[in-house]
């Protein structure tokens, strides 16, 4: 008889532990320029997105999520948990677009140590801009990822195709681009679902050249632009739809979000981010604030939205803790854990934000408040003058004194109240020269801001840009 019982509790334990073994898959749907008005569940009236909406429904709608303010940047951050001026590139150190360095932790390289499938469909960005001219050794199977699928850069002008790391087509066609990708990634989800899987699904669109297959184009109140998106929204749905056919619907994190906000003075290939100032590469909301719905039945509560302040540079460690990993302990993550936020627990998170474009430190959010901060460089040499034609003369104006919103009542950032809260000013200008000494400014080398001995450009107020470089620093 004791035999029996002890066999039996032998029988139990294992059960338990198999059921411990049990880790989430996660899946992120990142598309590329898409703005924070441009879902239905956003507000848009013209474009109709009834799978996202659904999405949002069923899970947890974020309000004050942030990218960065272009793509490479982006999708650095989003692979490393830290702003783009901390982590090192590999080659052309300040280029707009970086060449991530091999040795950087990427979520996909955290998520492998704990028995995870990984792969990446899509747009990688992160092994140089030139789709002609990229380097093979930081393609995604170098840095984390079992499999890739899709290109190196944007689709400014055309799209290569690989496979691995060899190209399997060139100048692909773009109308087709998204359902491609789905394809792919549902085979991608139907092969690793006996296993816990990550699914990095990077859309090139509605990144321009915008292009959208015969079943959507012309279909939409919102243009060429709203083609797209409806196209996207489609596909979206059938990722969702396969997850549960598959009975993976229970244990799949699936987020969607956007790497920036949207072109605005591209008329029909533009998108829209009202109510919030501005798009794409500047330092205002619209920039850097962007959708974000995170769906995981049983664990992210239906029907919520959180105004936290949350960001991509959160996904690494978010996922890390979900997975029962562990974030690289050797430097310096920007992110924090927010799976409180997502599961309901917390309101709230204690974090302050800071918005960068490119190598310049243009804001920083604590709570409600966003303070602007005067921009130092040259303007002759100035990453604002180099953009300028990205964005509407208005909003591209050098700014000579700090400025300070209330975003809670002014989110279109209207409203400078900053000679009204000098105590406010003052605070938020000690984490402004944190950020600039830690993480960095364009003219300054942050404390903890990584190269692996690369070189690393900084701004010289006499000879304007100049390249220096450091010695190797170890992690």
């Amino acid at each position: 008889m004791m035999k029996i019982i002890i066999l039996i509790a032998l029988m139990m334990s294992s059960v338990c532990s198999a059921e411990k073994e049990v880790k989430p898959n996660f899946i992120i749907i990142f598309t590329d320029d898409q703005g924070y008005q441009d879902l239905g569940c956003y507000g848009s009236a013209d474009i109709k997105t009834p799978n996202i909406d659904k999405m949002a429904r069923e899970g947890m709608k974020l309000t004050s999520f942030y990218a960065q303010t272009v793509c490479g940047p982006s999708r650095g951050a989003l692979m490393t948990g830290s702003y783009p001026i901390r982590f090192a590139r590999q080659a052309d150190p300040d280029s707009i677009h970086p060449e991530l360095h091999i040795d950087e932790v990427t979520i996909a390289e955290v998520l492998k140590r704990e028995g995870y499938a990984t792969g990446v469909i899509g747009k990688w960005d992160l092994a140089g801009h030139n789709p002609a001219s990229y380097k093979q050794g930081l393609l995604p199977e170098y840095q984390g990822f079992d499999y890739f699928f899709g290109t190196t850069a944007s689709n400014d002008k055309v799209v290569n195709l690989i496979r691995g790391t060899e190209k399997v087509e060139s100048r692909a066609n773009m109308a087709i681009l998204t359902k491609r990708y789905t394809d792919e990634a549902l085979s991608f989800i139907e092969k690793k679902k006996e296993e816990p899987f990550f699914l990095y699904l990077a859309h090139t669109m509605p990144h321009t050249k915008l292009a959208a297959s015969v079943d959507f184009k012309g279909k939409s109140k919102g243009g060429l632009y709203g083609d797209v998106i409806e196209e996207l929204d489609f596909n979206v749905g059938r990722v969702l739809d396969r997850v549960k056919e598959l009975g993976l619907d229970e244990r799949t994190y699936v987020i969607f979000t956007s790497d920036n906000g949207p072109w605005l003075i591209r008329k029909d290939h533009g998108g829209h981010a009202v109510p919030l100032r501005s798009g794409k590469t500047s330092w205002w909301e619209g920039g850097l604030r962007v959708p974000c719905i995170i769906r995981a039945p049983g664990s992210v509560p239906a029907g919520i939205e959180s105004d936290a302040i949350t960001a991509t540079i959160d996904l690494l460690p978010t996922i890390a803790k979900l997975a029962g990993g562990e974030v690289p302990g050797d430097r310096s993550i920007d992110g924090v854990d927010i799976s409180g936020v997502i599961h309901g627990d917390e309101n709230k998170i204690e974090r302050d934000f800071f918005y960068y474009q490119h190598d310049c430190l243009r804001a920083v959010r604590s709570g409600k408040w966003k303070l602007i901060l005067p921009h130092t460089e040259p303007d002759d040499v100035g990453i604002r003058k180099n953009w300028e034609s990205h964005i509407s003369r208005e909003d591209s104006v050098r700014i000579s004194k700090v400025e300070l919103y209330d975003l809670d009542v002014d989110v279109g950032e209207a409203n400078d109240v900053a000679g009204q809260h000098l105590g406010k000013v003052a605070e938020l200008m000690k984490l402004a020269d944190w950020a600039k000494k830690d993480i960095g400014d364009h003219d300054v080398f942050g404390e903890n801001a990584r190269t692996f001995g690369a070189g690393k450009r900084t701004l010289s107020s006499e000879k304007g840009y100049t390249m220096f470089k450091r010695k190797k620093k170890r992690f």
